[in-house]
């Protein structure tokens, strides 16, 4: 019975001394957060996208990939600063990866968004809500809070005086960025990097200091849609489960 007692002890302190090291390399270096966000294109309703379930107009209803149906989520137009609250009509409607989202009329509306550049940032309100995660090949624990890009400039002309002519806003250049992840160790953040050019042949690659202990993997600058669209469904080929996209400014 002694005998027994000591083979037990052994195995549970042999066993106790293992399990910190599982998944060691990979825990050690991701930064984690728990709450959803994602900054990206949406695409708006409209009745031209027959393959796509028909959305209220005049609703505050959302399509989403992964949110739980009737969550609530904070959506911002980051060139304006305009927000509301939406919420989850589905999450089994079929559309491009490239848009973290299917939004009404009334919600671009609302926001003010650019017809051609309708980008919003993402942010799951509920506490009740669950974010349905796809698993990833690496790195499944990475949720990284989204970039958000500051409000553009306003200009005001005096208009009593009329000789001056009115300034024109200049032309908003098109620049976004693909973030992949963040990591704590810039050598894992390369080994992430170098794994992205050997499995889908992306050159555009870099990695941006943020602090002593971030790393950020980005793909870009890109200066126009097609270019951002197709390096983004290579990456969705990985199964990264919420890549984001960012505005440069």
């Amino acid at each position: 019975m002694k005998f027994n007692l000591r083979l037990l002890y052994l195995f549970v302190f042999l066993l106790g001394c293992q399990s910190p090291s599982v998944n060691k390399d990979i825990n050690k270096n991701l930064v984690i957060q728990n709450k959803y966000k994602n900054s990206g294109f949406a695409l708006v309703y409209n009745k031209n996208l027959t393959k796509i379930k028909k959305l209220d107009e005049r609703s505050l209803n959302i399509y989403h990939k992964y949110l739980k149906k009737k969550s609530k989520v904070k959506i911002t137009n980051p060139v304006n600063g305009k927000y509301l609250i939406a919420e989850v009509k589905s999450n089994k409607i079929r559309f491009s990866n490239f848009y973290n989202s299917v939004l009404s009329l009334r919600i671009a509306e609302e926001l003010e968004l650019d017809p051609n550049e309708p980008y919003v940032d993402l942010i799951l309100m509920s506490k009740n809500s669950i974010f349905i995660a796809k698993k990833a090949k690496m790195f499944e624990e990475e949720k990284s809070v989204a970039e958000k890009a500051p409000v553009d400039g306003i200009q005001i002309s005096d208009l009593n005086i009329k000789k001056q002519k009115q300034k024109k806003s200049k032309k908003k250049k098109f620049s976004y960025s693909i973030k992949v992840a963040d990591f704590y160790y810039i050598d894992t953040a390369q080994t992430m990097l170098e794994r992205i050019k050997k499995e889908t042949l992306i050159k555009n690659l870099n990695i941006v200091k943020l602090s002593p202990k971030k790393y950020r993997v980005l793909i870009g600058p890109f200066n126009d849609i097609k270019s951002l669209k197709n390096s983004f469904e290579k990456m969705k080929l990985l199964n990264f489960e919420n890549l984001e996209i960012l505005r440069n400014v």
